[in-house]
């Protein structure tokens, strides 16, 4: 064997080098894709499982090897099925970038200030919020579902909007940058038996969920029932006690 790797490492060619670099960026942003996700267990478990289909091949234990192999069939379909958001997500976010400029913190740094602001006085007020901030995956899906204001962010702006009664105060808001591009807009839901029955019944938290599972933005929910503040990424919903504790969660995320 060690004869073997000795001879393959005198053959190599720049097309086996740059081969191999290729594989590794698909596995390391697979990797990214996948961390702090369900899918990271579910690829460590498939992962093991490959191990020990060399491990039979190596110590040719013909019956466990062809139980393996078996399975391994089945493997693309099962891969699919349990990796469809991520590899939906990927594939999102790849397209993203190729016709898109990187995303810059820089613009939306300038109006953080107002967005935290109104955030803190709808919670105090217990008035329910939905706020999509667009990182790198475009929105625009989703802000051709609601009416468009590409309007500056404000704290007044976005407490109006959402106020009770107000004609979009149902939808979400969606932000690029330091403008509001447009309210009122559908968010797609999850599958409701992944959750905690503590979301059942939230819709807005359901919303934030099933955004952040689609896409890499940052879902910021404000409950109407009980004013508590949540933040949503990468389809996990984490609750956050106030603004400054919010603005450390999403920076650290955008950034």
């Amino acid at each position: 064997m060690f004869t073997s790797v000795v001879n393959a490492l005198t053959h190599i060619t720049v097309s086996d080098i740059l081969d191999i670099l290729l594989v590794a960026f698909i596995l390391y942003s697979f990797l990214r894709l996948i961390k702090d996700t369900r899918a990271y267990q579910m690829a460590i478990g498939i992962a093991i499982i490959g191990l020990f289909y060399l491990i039979t091949q190596w110590a040719k234990l013909v019956v466990s090897h062809r139980l393996i192999q078996g399975f391994t069939t089945y493997l693309i379909i099962a891969v699919i099925v349990l990796f469809q958001s991520e590899i939906r997500r990927f594939l999102t976010g790849l397209g993203s970038r190729s016709f898109r400029r990187p995303f810059s913190l820089k613009s939306l740094e300038e109006k953080l200030e107002d967005l935290f602001l109104a955030v803190d006085y709808l919670s105090q007020k217990k008035i329910g919020a939905l706020i999509a901030l667009e990182k790198e995956i475009s929105l625009k899906v989703y802000t051709d579902r609601g009416t468009k204001l590409d309007a500056l962010l404000s704290k007044d702006l976005l407490v109006n909007i959402f106020f009770p009664h107000s004609p979009l105060h149902d939808g979400a808001v969606i932000i690029q940058g330091n403008k509001i591009l447009a309210a009122g807009c559908l968010l797609p839901l999850p599958a409701s038996h992944n959750l905690g029955e503590e979301f059942l019944a939230r819709t807005r938290h359901l919303a934030a969920i099933g955004l952040s599972q689609e896409t890499d933005a940052a879902v910021i929910v404000v409950s109407e029932e009980t004013g508590t503040i949540s933040l949503a990424t990468k389809g996990h919903l984490t609750r956050v006690q106030d603004k400054e504790q919010l603005k450390e969660v999403l920076l650290g995320y955008l950034e």
